[in-house]
């Protein structure tokens, strides 16, 4: 099932959660609504749900529109960060609640029931309680749950928020994996970069209660489209300059810049002030100058504990910290120590006009 959303506004009191929010999610698609607390993707998720009614917009699955309708009456599967499991039934009957409310018959229900405890990897554990179960299990059920009634879509809110790095990370695998065979049209609400990107085939990057980019992953990630979501996707190191001939200078470095989104032509007019964001992955060192393209900073710290080596630096005489993320095998070439002397050039810049770094930075806060 297709869901198209169109022009939603919802507001509480002088706050507005969404305005004038459209996105249209793809039969069949794992969907990811990300950003920072308070950009609205719970309340669109809530909305698609119909759990909140909108001021003013509507809400389509596929061509018939569902706006007014309650979320009983919209066949939604819907499951929660912190579970929402019956901790006074077994499993089984967990799963089978939605279905004993509808009156399935006992034999429909069983089959069902344990259709599911198959699906999700639990076959053995259907008279325990939830409190004997970990927290990823408790997850699987909850997801059961929601599965159990056959819904047309099924819409996650932070469903991996309560759980810990490891159980997190084998449950997002999972839930991937689980989808590659249902195929439903599903959407999950999260904060965490690393999370939507692994998981969802489409992700959406909302700020105060606007869409500011959406698209495939890898294309999201590798064509940010403004500042926000430049400094919003992961770490980055931030630099403030001008444009002079066409480049970014900042001090005494020229930077090469990557114009992705505005066009070129509204960064390079002479001496605009611009804010230019470099990746750490995106950054190298060398021993030796590459010219006006460097610059001279001194290492501060090495961690090398994980898959990459992290490497902290100084530059402008003490007065721009700057982080490198380098391969295991380009570390080993430089053998680099604290207080070492260096040179750092960029890869890749991404550079926007200071007026509007600044504002999106604003927004986010």
């Amino acid at each position: 099932m297709k869901i198209t959303i169109r022009d939603i506004t919802k507001r509480y009191g002088a706050f507005t959660a969404l305005q004038n929010v459209s996105l249209e999610v793809p039969q069949g698609k794992l969907v990811a609504l990300l950003g920072p607390s308070g950009s609205g993707k719970t309340t669109l998720l809530r909305v698609i749900a119909g759990l909140e009614a909108p001021d003013s917009g509507s809400v389509l699955y596929e061509q018939d529109d569902v706006t007014q309708r309650a979320a009983k009456e919209r066949n939604v599967g819907f499951v929660f960060q912190h579970y929402a499991l019956f901790g006074h039934m077994t499993i089984f009957e967990n799963i089978a609640f939605g279905l004993r409310v509808r009156k399935w018959k006992n034999d429909a229900v069983r089959e069902r029931v344990t259709e599911l405890l198959r699906l999700i990897q639990l076959e053995g554990l259907e008279k325990r309680l939830p409190s004997q179960l970990s927290g990823g299990q408790r997850q699987r059920v909850a997801l059961a749950r929601a599965l159990a009634a056959s819904p047309q879509m099924l819409l996650l809110d932070e469903p991996f928020g309560a759980l810990d790095a490891k159980v997190r990370a084998d449950l997002r695998r999972w839930i991937r994996q689980l989808h590659d065979e249902i195929h439903m049209t599903s959407v999950f609400v999260t904060h965490d970069q690393e999370e939507a990107f692994e998981v969802a085939d489409h992700v959406v990057v909302m700020n105060k209660g606007r869409i500011e980019q959406e698209g495939a992953p890898d294309e999201v990630f590798a064509h940010p489209a403004n500042a926000f979501v430049t400094d919003f996707l992961g770490h980055v190191n931030v630099f403030h300059g001008r444009i002079q001939n066409g480049r970014a200078h900042i001090g005494t470095v020229e930077m090469p810049m990557s114009f992705d989104v505005p066009a070129p032509e509204d960064h390079a007019e002479e001496g605009a002030e611009v804010t230019a964001y470099i990746r750490p992955h995106e950054v190298d060192i060398d021993r030796v100058s590459h010219g006006s393209d460097s610059m001279f900073a001194i290492v501060t710290r090495v961690n090398r504990s994980g898959s990459t080596v992290k490497i902290a630096l100084v530059a402008q005489e003490g007065q721009l910290p700057l982080d490198v993320e380098l391969p295991h095998e380009r570390d080993a070439e430089l053998g680099l120590v604290v207080n070492d002397r260096v040179w750092v050039y960029p890869r890749q810049v991404r550079v926007f006009r200071r007026e509007e770094a600044a504002l999106d930075k604003e927004t986010a806060a």
